[in-house]
């Protein structure tokens, strides 16, 4: 490179940006999708009556028991899935308390911090795409300062993940006999979904080998590392299939409770 190029100065150019292509479609879908999803998982939360005709609320379809109240601690739980009973609690929806661990590791997720930044601060809505914004402090100040908790909330993550794939071990139990419906399967996907989001997670990634100098000293954890890598290579497309089908969960076990689906299974 020639001392010429290294002293030039920028060209003064006015334009946004010089890309023809869509750029502003991706961002507009992602933040459409997360719009969608925060106002469905609102009023859901919200949503809870009892069922006419039975002492269960709207999300439990026996024996499906909806993610978003998980793990079941009010008036309405099935005896099965239910951990405690806590009158005291249910003066605000019982899934207020449940989601927020959940949703502290979604918001602070790497992936996800870009798509929303992107989608909603503009913080650059795309690559070579300039942005409103005239100062940058990164990450380093409140309330930005409180994404660094999202290593803490991976083992809160890891928790909810045992207590989904539990619900959809209950999900096979019709009555003391095994059986299996379209409900089973769609909890079964949803615990699986969440665990392939959840273990290719960076954070994971950092602590099952992130600390590692020598390979070959700890192959088991190296195992594990590279399994998580795997998964860490399509973490964008875990945290979209997991979030949509989390949502899918909870609204094919509402209509099942109240009377629009039936639920086609088999007992064995």
């Amino acid at each position: 490179m020639s001392t010429e190029s290294l002293t030039r100065p920028r060209a003064a150019i006015e334009a946004k940006t010089l890309r023809q292509d869509r750029w502003w479609l991706q961002p507009l879908i992602i933040g459409i999708g997360f719009a969608a999803f925060v106002v469905y998982s609102t009023w859901a939360a919200f949503n809870h009556p009892i069922v006419a005709g039975t002492n269960h609320r709207i999300f439990y379809a026996d024996p499906y028991l909806s993610p978003f109240y998980s793990p079941c601690f009010t008036t309405g739980c099935p005896p099965e899935a239910r951990w405690a009973d806590l009158h005291i609690w249910t003066w605000l929806s019982p899934a207020i308390y449940i989601l927020i661990f959940p949703l502290a590791f979604r918001a602070t997720c790497y992936y996800y911090r870009k798509a929303y930044y992107r989608s909603f601060w503009l913080s650059p809505p795309a690559c070579a795409v300039a942005e409103p914004h005239k100062t940058y402090t990164g990450e380093t100040r409140f309330p930005l300062v409180a994404q660094n908790i999202h290593r803490y909330a991976w083992y809160f993550a890891v928790i909810f993940a045992g207590i989904l794939t539990w619900d959809a071990v209950l999900g096979f139990d019709f009555g003391g006999s095994f059986g299996i419906g379209v409900g089973s399967l769609v909890l079964l996907v949803n615990a699986v979904l969440i665990w392939g989001y959840t273990l290719g997670c960076h954070s994971c990634r950092h602590i099952t080998a992130g600390r590692i100098n020598n390979f070959s000293k700890h192959p088991v954890r190296y195992k594990f590392w590279g399994f998580v890598s795997k998964l860490n290579g399509k973490h964008m497309q875990w945290a979209w299939a997991s979030l949509i089908w989390v949502a899918v969960s909870d609204g094919y076990i509402r209509l099942v409770a109240n009377g629009t689906f039936h639920d086609y299974h088999h007992i064995f």
